[in-house]
């Protein structure tokens, strides 16, 4: 017989949660599991990008709204900013409300994996 490992692979950075039960399955359990993952994982990937669609079509600014900025000198060009990547879309965030003001500030806005990022950018109705 072929040289054969006496001891399983090693674990990889997965939780025991999730490593103790698949330990205790057949192999043909195994594929089946690592066949439902793949699947699942490329259903999650979709499903994060359906997401930030509709995220991005919810809160992006307006053709109006990136001209104002463009008008102020404020570029609205991903490449022209260091740590923003060339899909993220710029928002509008309020960081604080008073009974007077609401304070409104211009965010570049990308998802990351599971996590949301963003980059300020400038003032709403400001003319820095």
């Amino acid at each position: 017989m072929a040289d054969q490992p006496a001891d399983p692979p090693a674990p990889s950075d997965l939780p025991a949660y999730v490593l103790d039960p698949l330990e205790r399955q057949s192999p043909d359990r195994l594929e089946r599991v690592a066949s439902y993952a793949q699947t699942l994982a490329a259903w999650k990937r979709a499903q994060n990008e359906r997401d930030t669609a509709q995220r991005q079509a919810a809160e992006a600014i307006s053709d109006d709204e990136r001209a104002g900025l463009d008008d102020r000198g404020i570029s609205t060009n991903p490449e022209d900013y260091e740590a923003v990547p060339s899909g993220a879309y710029i928002t509008i965030k309020t960081t604080k409300r008073t009974s007077e003001r609401a304070y409104q500030y211009y965010y570049w806005q990308w998802r990351e994996g599971d996590i949301w990022k963003n980059e300020y950018i400038a003032p709403v109705g400001s003319t820095e």
